[in-house]
């Protein structure tokens, strides 16, 4: 491991149709970022193995670094897991911690302690160490950082998968991401990985009221102060973007792919949404966090969402936490030097700041008018 890395989150459940194309195409976009290497969210569908296997051999010709991270909403069991490890572990693509195979997972935390010693002992006696730096989603409470350690003496790192304000109007801290890294780094020797995110939005809930998939986190100004965190705050071991292509939750940032499969509720929300603006802020933050410096270029990137939070919906109600996303055109401007920049949207609602040299943003109300264009 280096010191710094940046990986990217990769939904493995949605490379069903891809050809080795596909994966060139994903992976070469990745890297024009920055991004080291992706995590592959691996969710236990029988056609993923095969699809790994391309991924692999494409990140093998290109110095990408591939790592699993295994999504608990299957129910995996060692010797699956264990299959999966064991045929990639020679790779030169598998990123490893402290010369250790780096594993992480999505949940996991119920199947206990003796569920990971065991996968352990199970790579082990093949000649696999692995590096185990799950992202247990039920430990965000910072005062649970001892308790994480005392009921899971087997794993090395963690996770922190909480990159977003918890259902509220506030910015979200850091002081879940140093709670739990002071105690990694108190007595274990994996990474403590960080997510950055852009954005949280799903709308599945087919008829309203579904609170499991119905939300949207407040997320206007994340994609910089998330990383400012990360940068200047934190500084972890590993920095892994939420999400390279989790459509449906909205916080992609490569390209969609027009041949992956989408529950129906999810194209209403995903078809023409392109998020790959987010990659230029991307590519400024992943230098200045690998290079320690920025780099020298101006640019103003905008984004906004295409209605307002108080429009009709065509269902019974709202997602949760709509009310907290503010209805404005923002603008990232990344400067290489202070600048005045301006925006206009319709009549009347122009709006202009002194940028300073790097990244600040601006933002202008949502105008009264319809079908406006900034």
């Amino acid at each position: 491991a280096a010191s710094k890395n940046v990986f990217a989150h990769f939904m493995a459940a949605n490379s069903e149709s891809y050809s080795i194309a596909d994966w060139e195409n994903e992976i070469n976009a990745a890297s024009a970022v920055g991004i080291q290497g992706f995590v592959l969210n691996t969710a236990g569908n029988s056609y993923e193995p095969s699809r790994i296997a391309d991924a692999y051999s494409v990140a093998e010709s290109r110095g990408f670094l591939l790592f699993f991270s295994f999504d608990f909403a299957f129910n995996w069991d060692i010797a699956t897991i264990a299959a999966l490890v064991s045929a990639h572990a020679a790779s030169p693509s598998t990123f490893k911690w402290n010369g250790k195979v780096l594993v992480s997972s999505f949940r996991g935390e119920d199947k206990g302690d003796t569920f990971w010693a065991n996968l352990k002992s199970t790579l082990a006696a093949r000649g696999i160490q692995i590096s185990l730096a799950p992202a247990f989603i039920s430990f965000r409470d910072p005062g649970a950082a001892s308790t994480l350690l005392t009921q899971f003496p087997s794993i090395d790192g963690f996770t922190n998968w909480w990159s977003w304000p918890q259902d509220n109007g506030n910015l979200l801290t850091t002081d879940t991401d140093k709670a739990y890294q002071t105690a990694i780094k108190s007595s274990r020797t994996g990474p403590f990985i960080m997510s950055v995110s852009p954005w949280q939005f799903k709308n599945l809930g087919s008829g309203g009221g579904n609170l499991d998939n119905d939300w949207v986190e407040l997320s206007d100004t994340l994609w910089k102060y998330r990383w400012e965190q990360a940068i200047t705050d934190v500084v972890p071991d590993i920095v892994e973007i939420v999400t390279w292509n989790d459509y449906a939750e909205s916080q992609y940032i490569g390209t969609v792919n027009p041949n992956v499969f989408m529950d129906a509720d999810a194209h209403a929300y995903v078809d023409g949404m392109d998020h790959t603006g987010w990659q230029i802020v991307a590519k400024y933050y992943v230098s200045w966090y690998l290079d320690n410096s920025p780099p020298v270029k101006d640019q103003v990137v905008v984004w906004y969402r295409l209605h307002p939070k108080d429009a009709n919906c065509a269902i019974p109600s709202k997602p949760r936490n709509s009310q907290f996303p503010a209805d404005a055109v923002f603008g990232f401007a990344l400067l290489t030097s202070p600048a005045t920049v301006t925006m206009d949207i319709g009549l009347n609602n122009h709006f202009e700041w002194n940028a300073p040299a790097g990244v600040s943003i601006g933002q202008v109300a949502f105008p009264q008018q319809d079908s406006q264009i900034p």
